[in-house]
């Protein structure tokens, strides 16, 4: 498996680099821009604080059509057709229109990585820690480069606007734990017992079930009630992981770097669902770039037509922020309850969860590299509108 461990000691010798793109960042969003690199001919350059898969920071469970979709059904552990919602006064089963799936974070990461791999294409250990123009500084030296993607998560290293650090950023966080032991409902608390504004979870993965609370206030501790909803399910707190989660879209280009994933707010809010959406973006961004490594645009083109697309997700995302801002007010009434009930109905739970996956479709997926033809700057309009049209199917704005 071409995993590389972090470097260390000796092994950590200076970069100093250019290249034709650098992907900033080896989890999900970075892999998808680079899978969609594969084989093009330029110098392609990753870069990450860890190696490929070596730090997982997240539940791990996206929608099955998205892992068949991507051809990633082997990294599945576990899948679950219905979701089990507690609240303080009553149980309620939510039949699903399509199933969820936990898979294994390392192996998925390392399939994506292997489609990435050609004779061009380069993984280095490095830590990034900010930019100048296209000069990219790591802790190993710096990097060049005239095409450049953040997908490092929610710190948006590579931007030089003021950042405003948790708890007063627009984040959520979320901790949890993975104990060892199976289950067979994927499980999900709106309960203050637990957190005030928030969510809790439970989502077996095959041999370890994976147990966590998500705030929506930034400035909530999660850890204590973590370990008391560990508790109460018979299980120890052991295997800690979590993260901040941004709930915001926020700009997904600046001078001339691509954001993509948390780095872009891509998180969607209320769930917290950023696996799907960063697989999305990233496939998106990728698509971008090739299509300038191909002739076929230029750089500023593809951050236009990349940004619009970004943008053109606002309402959804808007809409879903709403939400979360309504649910963290109802949560201590009975309110959350008779909502809960509501989506016991089956027509009504598939329209709702039907129009949530057409945020991010799975057909998205089938878009991949593709000729296009070149255009003038004069058409760039028009071009937008077929490139929503060739970029993402009808009803995902």
């Amino acid at each position: 498996m071409p995993i590389r461990e972090t470097k260390r000691g000796v092994e950590r010798t200076r970069l100093d680099h250019d290249c034709d793109v650098l992907v900033c960042g080896a989890s999900f969003a970075g892999l998808a821009v680079a899978q969609e690199l594969a084989g093009c001919g330029h110098r392609v350059l990753m870069i990450d604080r860890y190696a490929v898969g070596e730090r997982q920071t997240s539940a791990c469970a996206m929608p099955t059509l998205w892992l068949q979709a991507l051809g990633l059904e082997h990294c599945e552990r576990q899948t679950f057709d219905e979701l089990l919602v507690h609240t303080p006064w009553a149980k309620s089963r939510w039949s699903l229109p399509w199933s969820f799936s936990t898979f294994d974070y390392r192996e998925l990461c390392a399939s994506l990585y292997e489609r990435a791999l050609s004779p061009e294409f380069e993984f280095e250990t490095a830590t990034v820690t900010g930019r100048d123009g296209s000069t990219v500084h790591t802790d190993r030296g710096e990097l060049r480069s005239p095409l450049i993607v953040d997908g490092l998560g929610w710190r948006r290293v590579l931007s030089n606007d003021l950042t405003i650090q948790p708890p007063n950023a627009r984040l959520s966080r979320g901790l949890e734990v993975h104990p060892a032991g199976t289950g067979r409902e994927m499980e999900l608390w709106i309960d203050t017992r637990y957190i005030r504004s928030g969510y809790s979870w439970s989502f077996p993965a095959r041999e370890e079930v994976r147990i966590g609370v998500g705030s929506f206030w930034p400035a909530h501790h999660v850890k204590e009630p973590t370990v008391r909803l560990s508790t109460d399910l018979g299980m120890p707190a052991v295997g800690y992981q979590g993260n901040w989660i941004p709930h915001q879209l926020r700009p997904a280009i600046e001078d001339s770097v691509f954001f993509v994933g948390d780095s872009a707010g891509h998180c969607l809010p209320l769930t917290a669902e950023g696996i799907r959406t960063a697989l999305y973006f990233g496939l998106a961004c990728g698509r971008e770039l090739r299509a300038v490594l191909d002739g076929h645009r230029t750089r500023e083109q593809a951050l236009a037509r990349y940004s619009a697309f970004s943008d053109s997700h606002e309402r959804k995302y808007q809409w879903m922020l709403n939400s979360q801002r309504v649910i963290g007010r109802l949560t201590p009434s009975r309110s959350v309850t008779w909502l809960a009930r509501t989506m016991e109905n089956s027509r009504f739970c598939h329209w709702a969860f039907n129009r949530y996956m057409d945020i991010a479709p799975p057909s998205f997926v089938d878009g991949g590299p593709r000729k296009i033809v070149p255009c003038a700057p004069d058409r760039m309009q028009a071009e937008e509108r077929a490139h929503v049209g060739g970029m993402a199917p009808t009803g995902t704005r």
